[in-house]
């Protein structure tokens, strides 16, 4: 069996997914691209066989021969469309976050509850070989209880300014991620978050109302404590470390590099930069988080990232945002209500 997919969205990180649908994941085919810029669309349709294109999305769901939808379009948009997919019985993989506003959220995942459809959220990097040979290594006991974790999360440069204005800030655009992270290696849920953060790398995104570095400390209901640090300018390239400390050990992940060669001479030793962003260093993962959504339609089983697994990152970013505002820790039930 295979599924046919159509692609919302055609900028980067659509385009990647498009790619991997039509030449990498297994027994899934990829029939539509749809983006508001048709020539967007057409061009990135063009580069595979029998593939269409149009600027409205809304083709895609009546087409009867589509059974999920990919959802790469800009964030504003997701929870609407996913809501409509559900309708039309697709099946849905969305792009991270659902949305800014919990209501929104709430609602697609009972419109997608209801329609009895499945949903997964492209929290990619639970499927780094890395990242799961650390939740690997917790849950088996490796490390004895699990005491601290830190996350070290750094981007090489700054997003367009115009970017930075229409993503949500920076806790809902780039530390969703380590969220995210932090609920998968943890296995348990975040109940406080202090966040502390800066304009330290370009003034304009002070300007326009968000940060550039930040600091997260949050303590989670089985009592691990998690750090966060983020930065959106690390000048040698993508910084992506973890490490988990417990009671009878510790397991801890580096940055990934193009070679392993170590130049030694009599001035030093050092190595060439690691991997610069992150559509190299995790390549391997959206394949794989497509393969296993892919894979848990084939089969019926649960999708391995689910809507309630997108909503609590919301949250948390949620409370780390407003933590800075307020200066003080902040309960993930102030944000529930």
């Amino acid at each position: 069996m295979t599924i046919r997919f159509g692609v919302i969205g055609a900028g980067r990180i659509g385009r990647i997914h498009a790619d991997n649908i039509a030449t990498r994941v297994r027994n899934a085919e990829l029939l539509w691209i749809a983006d508001i810029n048709l020539t967007a669309a057409d061009a990135l349709a063009a580069r595979f066989h029998e593939v269409s294109a149009t600027d409205e999305y809304k083709r895609i769901l009546d087409d009867p021969r589509v059974d999920a939808i990919l959802i790469a379009s800009a964030t504003p948009t997701h929870a609407d469309i996913i809501v409509e997919a559900a309708e039309a019985g697709k099946h849905i993989f969305c792009e991270k976050p659902i949305d800014y506003s919990l209501s929104r959220i709430d609602r697609a995942l009972h419109a997608v509850e209801n329609a009895d459809v499945r949903l997964q959220i492209g929290f990619n990097r639970r499927f780094d070989s890395n990242h799961r040979r650390v939740r690997q290594a917790i849950m088996n006991g490796e490390i004895g209880d699990p005491h601290r974790v830190h996350i070290i999360s750094r981007d090489p440069s700054p997003p367009p300014i115009e970017y930075v204005k229409v993503s949500g800030g920076m806790f809902f655009d780039m530390t969703i991620h380590d969220f995210d992270m932090a609920r998968f290696l943890t296995g348990s849920e975040a109940e406080e978050i202090f966040a502390v953060g800066g304009v330290m790398v370009d003034p304009a995104i002070g300007e326009a109302g968000d940060l550039d570095t930040a600091v997260i400390v949050m303590r989670f209901a089985n009592g691990v404590l998690v750090t966060i640090d983020n930065s959106r300018r690390a000048v040698y390239g993508y910084d992506q470390r973890v490490e988990v400390f417990g009671s009878g050990g510790s397991v801890y992940t580096e940055n990934l590099y193009a070679n392993q060669a170590h130049i030694q001479t009599t001035q030093g030793v050092w190595r060439d930069l690691p991997l610069h962003f992150f559509l190299e260093r995790y390549e391997n993962s959206f394949i794989t988080e497509l393969n296993e959504f892919t894979q848990a339609l084939l089969s019926d089983t649960p999708v391995p990232v689910s809507g309630l697994d997108g909503r609590a990152p919301v949250v948390m970013a949620m409370a780390a945002k407003k933590s800075v505002e307020l200066n003080r820790p902040v309960k993930v039930t102030e944000i529930e209500g």
